[in-house]
């Protein structure tokens, strides 16, 4: 489930919403409101659970022939082995947007689109079916752990590119 050219996503497990409006979230590191989306290469990044914690890591450019090793030169998304269940049944659906109103966000490298008008999506919200399913059409390697903080310093240590979502919420470090 990627936006077709032109497009951006909102993934939400909401499948009624008709309007988005700019706000801020509760867990901003900035105070402008937006409406958040992403594009066709962060899309994955959000084929989870919404409070679902996750590391995600993807070799770039600059990283080195021994760090792709870690990843066996792909796309690793790594989750605590109790959200498997939420992962498998979960009813995820994705809005389609213009994304002309949205612009990229974040640096060095741009991990969202946001928008500072509300916006109406382009039809009615698609489900996005089967996430287990998605990953490996992908060939996105998903890996469940017991502790998510090695892997996540490990990446970090590394010339990977990386990403911590909603790590709030995984187990405490041990």
């Amino acid at each position: 489930m990627r936006p077709a050219a032109g497009q951006v996503l909102h993934f939400s497990e909401d499948p009624a919403i008709t309007r988005f409006e700019p706000h801020v979230a509760a867990t901003a590191q900035q105070p402008e409101p937006y409406v958040w989306a992403v594009d066709a290469e962060q899309a994955p990044a959000y084929w989870f659970p919404r409070d679902c914690p996750r590391v995600l890591a993807w070799p770039g450019p600059e990283t080195t022939a021994a760090d792709r090793r870690l990843l066996f030169d792909r796309r690793v998304h790594v989750i605590e082995y109790g959200w498997l269940p939420a992962l498998q049944t979960i009813r995820l659906y994705a809005y389609r947007f213009d994304a002309a109103p949205f612009r990229p966000f974040g640096s060095p490298q741009p991990h969202a689109m946001v928008a500072t008008t509300a916006v109406t999506p382009l039809a009615p919200a698609e489900p996005v079916g089967d996430l287990l399913a998605l990953h490996r059409s992908a060939e996105i390697q998903l890996r469940l752990v017991t502790d998510l903080w090695p892997f996540l310093d490990e990446v970090a240590a590394s010339s990977l590119r990386f990403s911590g979502i909603r790590l709030r919420n995984a187990d405490p470090r041990r």
